[in-house]
């Protein structure tokens, strides 16, 4: 199956988290005079368009539904369907007696129009249901919403098995039921859904984490509430959105010259490892930066990097000659390729104490780690994945993906340089304010795309580009052309390399309409 790069589109620039929605919902409907009733109803109807659009041909549907909202919303599914002539059965978990307010009413309602419902008290009533769901052509998740704390557990662990186990297409309401709306995380079970309609607020977990994985197709509606909602709540993290980046890419006059056009020297491409400084060269060559150098301990290096001539690769053996390197460069990219080794550790410190812009990835931030006399400065970018954020945090790995924005939160205040916190729903501070990087997909699973991802960064530092904006559109661009290239091929077997090409096209979109024919 060919990986659609707009799974996760036409989303708001603004993202919060469970507890902002529900002031958010408050606000709509306390302040502003919103029928909450009204909002339930849109939210079923909303669903019930999006089956109709991507099922026409469902006959039979399965709705679980819980106690909250998120099981209003379901009845009101219910109800729709039972209108439009399609077979439709409720599996209500838990008495029907503890419904409340507009969720008991939608449930009297589907009643009234002769919705089955079948309440599911234990697991023998939820076991008599398995053939029902194995005929069921679509099941709707109404469980639990976002109300979740925790893993799953009883008859809801066992209605999200069941829901997992059968071969119908799954409709989350709102949020997969289990997910951490916050964090993206899964503590437990959680449904695993094809599509995903999430209502008033686009939840931050929802696009980080492991919600790429439980998801599917991710939605937004908005329910109609008037537009105040949103003055009355900052978002607690931003989606970056590439067109609106490339907009505030630096002019380039037509008279200019490379030496106008910034040198980057990227430091690593230990014996072994040259491959990994080739990259990160060429693709900031590929960005725009008008001189690249490589500074290796490695004697080959010059023999590797033959593919891309334009690359200089300088001796850098001793001391006094990464002084001299350094001093000429306009932006540091340390670590693809650098190893352990003293000479990796002078380079390192010696770039950090030069205070250029710099991009420490991949072995620089391994000995960082290490380090409690190294420092970096505001105008450094460092860029960790979730195991190389676990050292720089001394925790595990796990701790790190349980909660991405607290771990980038920690980086940010502890080390005072922008973070670019790799994976699934890349997230990027200064620590300020934390974007979200909703492109990028499992096309990117090779090796060497780190490498260019800080090739990029480097790149567009050297051209003038602050450390913040610069990681932004570098991200967004790199995962940007893994997206196109994951739609014309598939996910499998992209490489790193393949991404240089597609990311210079990328950002030929705005820059001839800014800057005229010249690039």
């Amino acid at each position: 199956m060919i990986f659609k790069s707009d799974y996760r589109s036409h989303l708001p620039i603004n993202l919060y988290r469970a507890e902002q929605t529900r002031e958010l919902d408050r606000y709509a409907i306390e302040e502003l005079g919103v029928s909450s009733l009204l909002l339930m109803e849109r939210a079923g109807m909303a669903c019930f368009r999006q089956i109709e659009a991507r099922w026409p041909n469902a006959k039979h549907i399965t709705i679980f539904c819980g106690h909250g909202n998120n099981g209003g919303d379901g009845y009101v599914i219910a109800g729709l369907a039972k209108l439009a002539g399609v077979d439709v059965t409720v599996l209500q978990l838990g008495a029907l007696e503890q419904m409340r307010g507009d969720a008991a009413f939608c449930q009297q309602r589907a009643n009234r129009l002769g919705v089955t419902i079948d309440t599911i008290l234990n697991s023998d009533d939820l076991s008599a249901q398995r053939a029902h769901l194995d005929n069921s052509d679509i099941v709707v998740d109404a469980l639990l919403g976002t109300g979740i704390s925790g893993a799953p557990r009883g008859l809801y662990k066992q209605a999200i098995d069941a829901i997992n186990q059968c071969a119908a297409n799954v409709l989350a309401v709102d949020t997969p039921s289990g997910l951490c709306v916050d964090t993206g995380y899964a503590e437990g079970v959680v449904v695993k859904a094809q599509l995903t309609l999430t209502f008033i607020a686009c939840k931050q977990g929802l696009l980080t984490g492991s919600a790429a994985n439980y998801t599917g197709t991710l939605l937004f509606d908005d329910l109609g509430v008037p537009q105040d909602v949103y003055l009355h709540q900052a978002p607690s993290s931003l989606r970056l959105d590439l067109v609106t980046l490339l907009k505030c890419l630096p002019f380039r006059p037509a008279i200019a010259h490379k030496g106008d056009c910034g040198h980057v020297l990227v430091i690593g491409g230990a014996e072994g490892m040259g491959g990994a400084a080739v990259m990160a060269a060429t693709a900031a060559a590929r960005v725009g930066a008008g001189l690249v150098s490589i500074a290796s301990p490695n004697e080959n290096i010059t023999l590797q990097a033959a593919s891309q001539p334009e690359l200089m690769c300088p001796s850098a053996k001793y001391e006094v000659d990464l002084r001299g390197l350094i001093l000429r460069a306009n932006a540091l990219v340390i670590g693809p390729g650098l190893g352990e080794s003293e000479w990796s550790i002078l380079a390192l410190t010696l770039a950090l104490e030069s205070g250029k812009p710099c991009v420490v990835d991949a072995d620089a931030q391994n000995l960082f780690s290490e380090s409690s006399s190294m420092q970096a400065h505001s105008s450094c970018v460092l860029t960790p994945h979730p195991k190389e954020a676990s050292r720089l945090l001394h925790c595990s790995t796990g701790e790190v993906q349980k909660d991405r924005f607290k771990a980038i939160g920690v980086m940010t205040k502890t080390f005072g340089a922008t973070v670019v916190l790799k994976g699934s729903g890349t997230l990027i501070s200064d620590g300020q304010q934390i974007s979200l990087l909703s492109a990028g997909g499992p096309a990117m699973a090779s090796g060497g795309m780190g490498d260019v991802l800080s090739g990029v960064i480097g790149g567009l530092m050297a051209q003038g580009c602050a450390a913040l904006y610069a990681a932004q559109l570098g991200a967004s661009l790199h995962a940007g052309a893994a997206d196109r290239l994951a739609e014309a091929s598939g996910v499998r077997g992209v490489l790193a390399t393949d991404l240089i090409p597609s990311i210079r096209q990328l950002m030929q979109s705005t820059s001839l309409a800014n800057n005229g024919a010249y690039e």
